[in-house]
């Protein structure tokens, strides 16, 4: 029997959007209708996991201006994150879909780009029949890891980039 989920991965280790990924890729490998919404990284052409989603024919959109720290004005990324929280309500209620990421959407929560309170009102009033959807991003708020029917903090013991001044890796980072 289906019941609708919302899932949030969340914490200061590597992994959140990759656990996400692995989720996405299991879904799509039972049938079902996914896609992926990115919140604040722009550009993926490059990235392993965009070019297997769309080899699949996963539909993935990305709403953000890169990285946010390099920004002097964060007015453009404000406009895109919340341009993308529309398009994930439209994708939600379009019955297009079993399975929506919201990647690196706790970004624009935290920082109040996006009202924390209006998401989760929005996701506690859908149906059973809405698609499953799964966040992640750092510092979660609180309220919306309790809201979550699963939520897993990903936690960082140590990382080669800190720990050893090891770049990106292709096929492990990006």
């Amino acid at each position: 029997m289906r019941k609708r989920l919302t899932i949030v991965y969340t914490g200061d280790g590597k992994g959140k959007s990759t656990a996400a990924f692995g989720l996405l890729f299991r879904a799509k490998g039972h049938g079902f209708r996914c896609g992926v919404l990115q919140f604040i990284k722009s550009k993926p052409e490059h990235w392993g996991e965009y070019k297997m989603a769309r080899s699949l024919s996963i539909p993935w959109e990305n709403y953000g201006c890169g990285f946010t720290w390099q920004q002097k004005d964060s007015g453009p990324t404000i406009s895109e994150v919340n341009k993308g929280w529309k398009r994930a309500q439209e994708w939600i209620e379009s019955g297009e879909f079993d399975l929506i990421i919201l990647d690196e959407l706790t970004y624009p929560l935290k920082e109040k780009w996006i009202n924390t309170d209006s998401v989760i009102s929005y996701l506690q009033s859908l149906p059973e029949e809405a698609p499953h959807i799964v966040i992640t991003g750092r510092n979660a708020p609180e309220a919306l890891i309790s809201c979550a029917d699963t939520a897993s903090r990903i936690e960082n013991i140590h990382h080669h980039f800190a720990e050893k001044n090891t770049a990106a890796q292709k096929g492990i980072e990006f």
